[in-house]
């Protein structure tokens, strides 16, 4: 299958295609993705207070409070949804409710990732978090008929000093359900190599792990996370733009960072609305997105934290189809290319990607 170019945009898959198409998500934060009625509930069973008293008015507190341009700003509004997933039922109720409102989304494969030391203060150990955020992904996997395969990403905080601690607990689940590895916070001043012991323990037990670079820090912060960590994926990588030059007369350079995660097939883990809300970029029209597809990186589509985004896998592909024109075609092409790009055995991706994805967007082009 080609990139997406101007002669796949038509037609123009309505809404109701896109929500039905099957959809890949690489990069989804389960403490960034609660039903605001779940978070009011969990809230009054511990105590905590929060800004708004009404479903409706906490999830729109969430998102004004996002998209405010600061990645650190963003991050604050965490503070909330960490704060009620202390115990290992309202952990495992999260997750439950992920799933199922993923599957409801049309998402037949999704990696949800969190940091596992953050809920830990109410006395959970790091393994019976993990062991709840199984037991909730289960219980959605059944209650939604086995339409969606989910996995875990264990998350360390760069900001942080237990990176190696989180990626032995990675290794000790990882055939339980746990797919691989991340590093995630606020990138300025907390390079990725400060856990460097940690990336390169666990290239020695042949395991997979992504690291958050090039959203709110350039260049350097993907360098480091590719040539000194040995990164599979980058969560975003939206700053690999800045090592390419685009002229007057629509030719493109590429420096030698941006050749390399290209020819090197390095994916993307691209979030538009998210990155959107914390200034990576102006708007969806000019998201760097549309250029990193006609140049053919490894682009794959995500949601970042759909609560504080407002955000679902059907909304996020339907922005670019309105923004740039993309028809099923395309987004077929982000959906195989995120199947590709999954931390799962070779087999298992390509069972999803010719036995779910291919024949599910072709009864819906069948339709057109």
């Amino acid at each position: 299958m080609t990139a997406p170019t101007a002669a796949t945009a038509r037609p123009t898959p309505t809404h109701d295609q896109v929500r039905r198409a099957p959809k890949v998500l690489l990069h989804d934060h389960l403490d960034g993705g609660l039903r605001p009625q779940t978070i009011l509930e969990l809230a009054a069973e511990v105590g905590h207070a929060l800004p708004a008293d009404s479903a409706e008015a906490l999830g729109a507190w969430f998102a004004e409070s996002a998209d405010s341009g600061s990645l650190v700003r963003y991050l604050e509004t965490f503070d909330h949804t960490v704060a009620v997933m202390q115990h290992g039922p309202a952990i495992t109720r999260v997750a439950r409710e992920c799933v199922e409102d993923l599957a409801a989304d049309g998402v037949v494969y999704a990696e949800v990732r969190y940091a596992p030391e953050q809920h830990v203060d109410a006395g959970l150990t790091l393994d019976e978090v993990v062991a709840a955020v199984a037991e909730g992904f289960a219980k959605g996997v059944a209650a939604t008929g086995g339409r969606i395969v989910v996995r875990q990403l264990l998350t360390a905080m760069r900001h942080q000093a237990r990176s190696m601690e989180i990626a032995e607990l990675a290794i000790a689940w990882r055939d339980r359900g746990v797919a691989g590895f991340d590093i995630a916070g606020a990138e300025a001043g907390f390079p990725p190599t400060r856990h460097l012991d940690a990336f390169e323990y666990l290239q020695r037990e042949n395991a997979h792990f992504t690291i958050h670079a090039g959203e709110a820090f350039g260049l350097p912060s993907i360098w480091e996370a590719i040539q000194w960590c040995g990164a599979d994926r980058l969560g975003h990588g939206v700053r690999i733009v800045d090592d390419i030059d685009v002229a007057d007369d629509g030719s493109v350079t590429l420096g030698r960072l941006a050749s390399y995660v290209r020819d090197q097939r390095i994916p993307l883990e691209m979030c538009p609305a998210s990155n959107v809300q914390t200034g990576a970029a102006a708007s969806i029209a000019e998201h760097p997105i549309k250029l990193l597809t006609d140049l053919r990186f490894r682009v794959t589509v995500n949601t970042d934290n759909r609560l504080m985004s407002r955000t679902s896998m059907t909304a996020e592909m339907t922005s670019l189809v309105d923004a740039f024109g993309y028809g099923l075609d395309d987004l077929q092409w982000f959906t195989v290319n995120a199947m590709k790009s999954a931390f799962l055995p070779f087999d298992e991706r390509l069972a999803i990607i010719d036995g779910v994805v291919k024949p599910g967007y072709a009864a819906l082009a069948a339709e057109a």
